[in-house]
């Protein structure tokens, strides 16, 4: 079994009790001494258990305190009868109980009401160390001492376990949430960059089709097309997988004007003169190509126009088309854009126009 710090951390808070309280038996001289203290330590320890093992679980300090107030009336309860006894293991009851103590009440009470409790507790043992050694100052501050580093050891060890296992599970939860964004990452690239890819092999095909008896040349040259498509969408799935993709708004551009004139569409473009960091310039060029890709896909245009502009820092991008059919501008292609323009901070807005067309509008800060 491996030793996580939640081991060491238990280890830690029960050898301090137990330890402390086998101290004491190891004073016990008459039978009546040691069923007295067994009855009186097991009264102690259980509930010191529970204080402990709440603790643990991270719980938060609220509620009455039961298991607290009965080891605070066993802990005091037992001094007088103890002492009746005999004074010497009294006073080491008193003493190292009173340390225990000191560490549950921290453990179970809010810091605002632990100090105070610890304070009274410091103060008891301090004045208890002082009378019984017959007024010897270094006795009373090492018991003083003692209550102040023991319960702290206490303490901390439990806060170490329980940070320990948060941690932990925050670790699994960051894991789970990047293996969540990469599988969404590759759901979105698959989708806007082999969406256009697709749709121009078909197109392309097509046409190649309808060429191959009227005009061979041009059918070659479709075909030619179409397997320099199918390759560059090879090489995007490849791109995709290994988690890298660089695009460019001037060669989406271009590629969208050779497919969108494949199709039948008249595309003109109006492209402002942008100096812009790459991850702008490449979430430009996603939306062009979703833009295009729903043009052929989801329209019945007949033209349509590629625009940018620059204003007050921020680069706005419009594509608009003439001719929509009903229930575009929807999907996990539209999503995906909103996505990257948010990242960027940024927007994305879509929607039909009042003469029957669509326009999707991307807008970045430059």
């Amino acid at each position: 079994m491996r030793i996580t710090p939640q081991h060491v951390a238990v280890g830690t808070v029960y050898v301090i009790a137990v330890g402390f309280t086998l101290v004491i038996f190891s004073l016990v001289t008459t039978p009546l001494e040691a069923v007295i203290l067994t009855v009186a330590a097991l009264a102690f320890l259980v509930p010191h258990h529970l204080v402990v093992r709440r603790a643990l679980r991270g719980r938060e300090p609220r509620g009455v305190p039961v298991a607290l107030i009965v080891e605070i009336a066993v802990t005091y309860g037992t001094i007088p009868v103890l002492f009746s006894l005999s004074p010497f293991l009294g006073y080491n009851w008193a003493s190292s109980m009173q340390t225990i103590l000191a560490s549950a009440v921290l453990l179970r009470l809010r810091l605002g009401a632990a100090i105070p409790v610890m304070a009274v507790i410091g103060v008891i043992d301090l004045g208890m160390g002082f009378v019984v050694s017959g007024g010897s100052v270094p006795l009373a501050l090492y018991n003083l001492v003692t209550v102040v580093v023991t319960s702290g050891v206490t303490y901390g060890a439990v806060r170490l376990a329980v940070v320990s296992e948060q941690l932990a599970k925050a670790r699994t939860e960051l894991a789970e949430a990047a293996v969540l964004r990469e599988r969404l990452r590759i759901s979105r690239d698959l989708h806007d960059g082999l969406g256009s890819s697709l749709t121009a092999i078909a197109l392309k095909g097509d046409l190649a089709h309808r060429l191959v008896d009227a005009d061979p040349g041009a059918a070659k040259t479709e075909l030619a097309e179409l397997a320099a498509v199918a390759r560059d969408a090879a090489q995007e799935v490849r791109q995709v997988a290994r988690g890298y993709r660089e695009m460019s708004l001037a060669q989406e551009v271009h590629r969208a004007v050779a497919l969108l004139e494949a199709s039948g569409v008249s595309c003109r473009t109006d492209l402002a003169e942008l100096a812009v960091p790459r991850p702008v310039d490449e979430a430009l060029a996603w939306a062009v190509r979703e833009g295009v890709t729903n043009v052929v896909r989801h329209s019945q245009a007949t033209t349509c126009s590629i625009s940018t502009s620059a204003d007050e820092g921020a680069v706005r991008l419009e594509l608009v088309n003439d001719r929509a059919r009903r229930g575009a501008g929807r999907g996990n292609g539209l999503t995906g854009l909103r996505e990257r323009a948010e990242g960027l901070g940024g927007s994305v807005s879509a929607g039909r126009t009042e003469g029957g067309g669509f326009r999707l509008a991307m807008e970045v800060p430059a």
